[in-house]
């Protein structure tokens, strides 16, 4: 049993070459990983086709949940692992904790939720750890709930939606020593602490 890793990547030239290392040494798990890069401005495809990714590139920035789902339908797996591009302390292990529910038929849907990483990042999760990037679930999961999904929808909440409206199982495990750069550090601190306010506004108001 094997698995799509897909990522979607903005800008994310300083940790994308690492995050597709650590998802190809997870051995036969992965089958693929393919990098979506969203109109990026930097070197993000590079990196990520110099570590052994197939790299999609889009000719503008579209947002995460668009180029996702690019992602997906190239993806020749079912079972999908979902990554951010700027995690930081990935590890082999934590995608075979993500997988293997999902692949043994033992939840739908996996949340991976950091822990013992960066103090900020770790409070965010803890927070709100059902806005979580890292996944594993079907392919078939991921379109339908997409597909179901109004225009501008913020990705991890619909997943959630569609999971909770049809009764299936999601199932968090922990991340240990994960964390990811924060948007006050890629953006300054006022844009990053914006987007982050707009990111609590889009829990609250839920998908659309």
């Amino acid at each position: 049993m094997s698995v799509t890793v897909v990522v979607p990547a903005y800008n994310e030239e300083r940790t994308i070459g690492a995050v597709v290392e650590a998802a190809r040494a997870a051995g036969p798990l992965v089958r693929e990983v393919i990098v979506v890069d969203d109109g990026s401005t930097d070197d993000t495809a590079a990196r990520a086709q110099l570590t052994g990714a197939r790299v999609l590139r889009l000719p503008f920035n579209t947002g995460k949940a668009r180029a996702l789902s690019a992602g997906v339908r190239e993806a020749s797996e079912e079972t999908l692992v979902l990554l951010d591009g700027d995690l930081l302390g990935l590890r082999p292990e934590h995608l075979y904790r993500l997988a293997v529910p999902v692949l043994k038929g033992e939840a739908h849907m996996t949340v991976g939720v950091f822990r013992h990483g960066r103090p900020l990042t770790d409070l965010a999760q803890f927070l709100a750890p059902q806005l979580s990037g890292q996944r594993a679930l079907s392919r078939a999961l991921f379109l339908r709930a997409v597909s179901a999904s109004g225009p501008g929808f913020a990705l991890e909440l619909a997943l959630n939606a569609y999971a909770q409206r049809h009764g299936l199982v999601i199932r968090r495990v922990a991340l240990e020593g994960v964390s990811h750069v924060t948007k006050e550090e890629k953006r300054g601190f006022w844009p990053g602490l914006q987007a982050r306010m707009q990111m609590y506004r889009d829990l609250w108001r839920g998908p659309d």
